[in-house]
């Protein structure tokens, strides 16, 4: 499947097929091909906790409200940010450089969100949507369904999964084979013209 098909087919599925099983090589590959996300001066603040204890999805899918997807996905993904990622050598990230030109960079970082904890905040959850999406186009392309979800008590679910300090859940991720209603009609998008604004809004 190429990637526009990707896109234009994609779409959240929320009903999902428990028999399937996603094996460990196809698990494996849809996370590499998410961690190859772009992610906000390459410091990659995404954590992909995978979920496949039975009675922690059970836990998950109360505190999501009750969403059954959390439990019959065949590969369940918590994105979780490290807010902190950027103060945890730096230079790491820049590893394709030599060393005096990554420390540089790795100075930079750290000035740019030095103070500034509003911004690594918005930053990394930033990165983390490129990644959930890449996830999930990559999942369209291998055949399956996913659905975004970020309806959830965030104190819960971080007490569910033991988060280290400075960790926060950004959304989860469903991923399996659908069931799906063929009668149910495909959700339409706003007109090209309502979205796309060339240069600036109009005035008034």
């Amino acid at each position: 499947m190429n990637v526009d098909t990707a896109i234009v087919t994609r779409t959240a599925v929320r009903t999902f097929d428990p028999e399937h099983v996603l094996d460990a090589a196809d698990q494996r590959r849809l996370l590499e091909l998410a961690r190859r996300a772009p992610s906000a001066w390459n410091v990659q603040q995404w954590r992909f906790v995978v979920i496949d204890d039975t009675a922690l999805r059970q836990s998950l899918c109360t505190a999501a409200m009750g969403q059954t997807q959390v439990i019959d996905c065949s590969l369940f993904v918590a994105i979780v940010v490290d807010l902190d990622a950027w103060k945890r050598n730096p230079a790491r990230y820049f590893d394709a450089f030599p060393d005096d030109v990554a420390d540089l960079y790795a100075d930079k970082v750290r000035s740019f969100y030095e103070g500034r904890d509003w911004l690594a905040r918005d930053d990394a959850m930033r990165s983390c949507g490129l990644a959930a999406q890449t996830l999930m186009l990559a999942s369209t392309a291998m055949g399956l369904a996913s659905c975004p979800m970020d309806l959830f008590d965030e104190a819960r679910v971080s007490q569910l999964l033991n988060l280290p300090d400075a960790h926060v859940v950004a959304m989860f991720v469903a991923i399996g084979k659908a069931v799906v209603d063929p009668d149910l009609p495909r959700m339409g998008r706003l007109p090209f013209d309502e979205v796309v604004v060339r240069n600036r809004f109009p005035a008034g």
